[in-house]
Formats: structure tokens, C-alpha cells, sequence
């Protein structure tokens, strides 16, 4: 049988968006946030921030045909 995808295509983009979206608004908050000797949210939002973006990276490469 062909390969199927689990995710549509056509969605791609949108979830491209929302994923890159997000990872830049969770970036925002990261610089935003008061800068103390070491405070464990920083890094969650930081690492949240990273696989956002990560996802958001691929996505956007597959819908332009590049497949990661």
C-alpha cells in the first residue's frame, strides 16, 4: 500500500503558523520575564519555546516540499 501521511497536507501551513506563531510569543514572554540567578520557569519557557519552534520549522519545510 502507498504511504499515507498521518497528518493531511493541507494543513501543513496552518499548523506551520500556529506552531512558529506560538514559539515567537513564548519568546517574547521569555525576554519579558524578570531575570533572577536561575529560575526553573525561564527554562521551561525557554525549552517550550525551542520545541515549538523546532515543529513549527519542520512543518513549514515539508509544506515547501524539503522532507525532514
Amino acid at each position: 500500500p502507498p504511504f499515507s501521511p498521518a497528518i493531511p497536507t493541507t494543513l501543513l501551513p496552518y499548523i506551520a503558523l500556529l506552531l512558529c506563531s506560538a514559539a515567537f510569543l513564548l519568546g517574547f514572554y521569555f525576554t519579558t520575564l524578570p531575570k533572577t540567578a536561575f529560575s526553573i520557569r525561564e527554562v521551561l519557557v525557554a525549552l517550550v519555546a525551542s520545541i515549538l519552534a523546532g515543529f513549527g520549522i519542520v512543518a513549514l519545510f515539508n509544506y515547501l516540499g524539503v522532507y525532514v
